[in-house]
């Protein structure tokens, strides 16, 4: 563990299968080591898998088997920049149809709980319209998505 500051994230002994679906869906990350437990622990036996080091878009993670005791809420996500509609679609799809859900305003839950914000640049760009009546479009828009459409983003922002 190299970083001075790396995000771990809690599993059910699903972490290694987690990292892998991340490192292949998400650009610039990747899985790193796997540590196998030298002994029993309360959910788990000597030799299972512990720790899952994983880094998604850069940052790095550590995935824990833990056990069922705590799981992921909201109150964390991964808020992914997305550069046009195909890379957005291709994310939210990724993580929906893969036992995934669909939340509001561009937010959706992956099958293991974590939550992530597929984020256009474009709906930024236009929740920071310097014409507060452009952003406030926008942001009527955006409020009434599931998944962001930057079309209709956009078209809200001008105002059409």
């Amino acid at each position: 563990m190299a970083a001075k500051n790396t995000i771990c994230l809690w599993f059910d002994g699903t972490a290694a299968e987690a990292a892998q679906f991340y490192a292949a869906t998400f650009p610039d990350s990747a899985v790193g080591a796997t540590f196998l437990a030298p002994g029993d622990y309360p959910d788990g036996h000597e030799g299972d898998v512990l720790l899952v080091e994983f880094t998604v878009c850069g940052i790095p993670c550590v995935g824990l088997n833990g056990g069922p005791m705590f799981t992921p809420n909201e109150s964390f996500s991964f808020q992914i920049a997305t550069d046009d509609q195909a890379e957005t679609d291709r994310l939210w799809d990724a993580i929906v149809s893969n036992g995934g859900q669909e939340s509001a305003c561009g937010w959706c839950k992956d099958r293991w709980g974590v939550s992530w914000q597929i984020t256009p640049r474009a709906l930024v760009d236009a929740l920071h319209d310097p014409d507060p009546a452009a952003s406030k479009r926008a942001y009527e828009a955006m409020m009434e998505m599931t998944k962001i459409d930057i079309a209709i983003i956009e078209a809200a922002r001008r105002g059409a």
